[in-house]
């Protein structure tokens, strides 16, 4: 059911249970692993727009994080026969061993084009209780997610190095942990940066106290300007040391700015949307998933900063990349590591190296 009284009946699969969340589609037409696993998805119900989900199964190896990350999974069809050589179980014993709900056999179709159309709501997805009322009770003691703090939901508890064995690493690099995915860390290592990453909670003085080369910020789950101590942080980081921003990122080192986010009306969700490179005018088909996004008549008010938007999405011409150049920061909204998706944008790591080679040089 959705907060507007729409409802869906279909068959359940994935473990028995009533769950409550954001609920968003996504395009993407394989990666449904690695969607389930990105802590960005944090209390949402993603609807797959491809209809034919679970075929290839599920393996360890495709994981973003530690654990399932959504609250619930919306399929057309399920496929419960995969075929993979990889394939180490089943989506539906998946579903199971994290305890998570989903539900099959729904014109995904329909819920997509009421979604596009009235904008992501929140919704319950229950395979127990099917009483209207109490689901509609259920349903609006949610909170949703404007103006709440999920990303102590998914953030490492302590601080770990990812790659220390690394050979013939270029630079020290400290990672702030919003909701961080796996395939960032192993892009940024492929890169040659040696990798420290920190909880969320971190303050300004324990990063720099590493004196690391850069500091990245990761992406994320919820809204970003509910995370006010990750703003504070950042904001006494900037000009400090190099910093690149990726999603949730973006956004925090916009507002940590002085620059305002807001809520989109469906999202950006899947591996399919265009993206054009303002400095080569070329168009990079990227990985997308946020709610929020940079307002751009805020970054205008910016005092002292020098900016330049360096990305645009070519599908609603809503920001997609910032380059803060008098103070070696920048940020991309998009996904350039993939996970599932392209790899347009993996250039966009690069990048990191070359700022702060720059920072060191105009600091010797």
């Amino acid at each position: 059911m959705l907060e507007d009284g729409t409802v869906f009946k279909g068959k359940g699969f994935g473990s028995n249970g009533e769950i409550t969340g954001e609920v968003v589609f996504n395009t993407s037409m394989t990666g449904y692993q690695e969607i389930l696993t990105d802590p960005s998805y944090n209390e949402q119900i993603i609807t797959m727009t491809y209809p034919q989900i679970g075929n290839y199964g599920v393996n360890e190896k495709d994981m973003e994080s530690g654990r399932i990350q959504l609250s619930g999974l919306i399929v057309k069809e399920y496929l419960d026969y995969y075929s993979n050589w990889r394939a180490q179980s089943s989506l539906d014993d998946y579903l199971k061993k994290y305890n998570i709900a989903a539900i099959s056999d729904i014109d995904t179709r329909e819920l997509t084009r009421h979604i596009r159309s009235k904008g992501s709501m929140n919704g319950i997805l229950s395979t127990e209780n099917f009483d209207i009322d109490y689901l509609r009770k259920k349903l609006d003691d949610y909170p949703g997610l404007i103006g709440r703090d999920l990303v102590k939901n998914v953030t490492c508890s302590k601080p770990y190095y990812y790659n220390k064995k690394l050979k013939n690493s270029q630079y020290n690099i400290t990672a702030i942990d919003y909701g961080l995915k796996l395939n960032i860390l192993r892009c940024l290592s492929d890169e040659g940066f040696m990798i420290k990453v920190v909880p969320a909670s971190a303050s300004s003085a324990d990063i720099l106290k590493d004196n690391p080369d850069g500091i990245f910020l990761s992406n994320g789950p919820g809204d970003p300007s509910a995370i006010d101590y990750a703003i504070k942080t950042i904001s006494e980081l900037v000009g400090k040391k190099p910093v690149f921003g990726i999603c949730l990122g973006h956004q925090l080192l916009a507002l940590a700015l002085g620059a305002k986010t807001y809520k989109l009306k469906f999202g950006h969700h899947g591996g399919n949307h265009p993206v054009k490179n303002i400095e080569t005018g070329g168009v990079e088909i990227t990985t997308q998933n946020h709610g929020f996004n940079v307002d751009t008549e805020s970054l205008k008010r910016l005092k002292n900063i020098k900016y330049s938007i360096t990305h645009v999405n070519l599908n609603d011409g809503t920001i997609e990349g910032i380059d803060y150049e008098n103070i070696s920061a920048y940020s991309v909204q998009h996904h350039p590591e993939g996970g599932p998706g392209p790899h347009d944008s993996r250039y966009i790591f690069k990048k990191f190296a070359e700022k702060i080679e720059k920072f060191a040089n105009n600091n010797k």
